[in-house]
């Protein structure tokens, strides 16, 4: 029991730092101090992309996994839940362009309101 609540918080929070990473900019236009954990965030994931690593949430889900006596991820995180379940799998440089601009977006914003807030 104690392992498949480990797994399925493990997932809770992976899609919560998803969407940190998506949307978290917007965050910083609230308050701007959040501007530098986003930016440690979507550096890590951006380097889980480029570089095709292994995120540590993701081995303890799937470890947790195993050991609750289910099988384990035989993908990563997003291949798992997201590619081929939120969108379809052909589109994926497409969904990775518009959350690259989306992030371009909030952190425009994010300099907007620093300059207007000092001016």
């Amino acid at each position: 029991m104690g392992y498949r609540i480990l797994a399925e918080t493990a997932m809770a929070v992976h899609f919560l730092f998803i969407v940190f990473v998506v949307l978290g900019g917007f965050l910083a236009w609230r308050w701007p101090r959040v501007i530098w954990l986003h930016l440690a965030a979507a550096a890590w994931g951006l380097c889980i992309v480029l570089f095709e690593l292994n995120c540590p949430l993701t081995h303890v889900e799937d470890r947790a996994r195993e050991r609750a006596g289910q099988s384990g991820l035989s993908r990563g995180f997003i291949d798992t839940y997201l590619t081929g379940v939120i969108y379809p799998e052909r589109f994926l440089d497409e969904v990775r362009l518009l959350i690259a601009v989306v992030v371009a977006v909030s952190y425009a914003g994010v300099v907007i309101r620093w300059r207007r807030r000092r001016g």
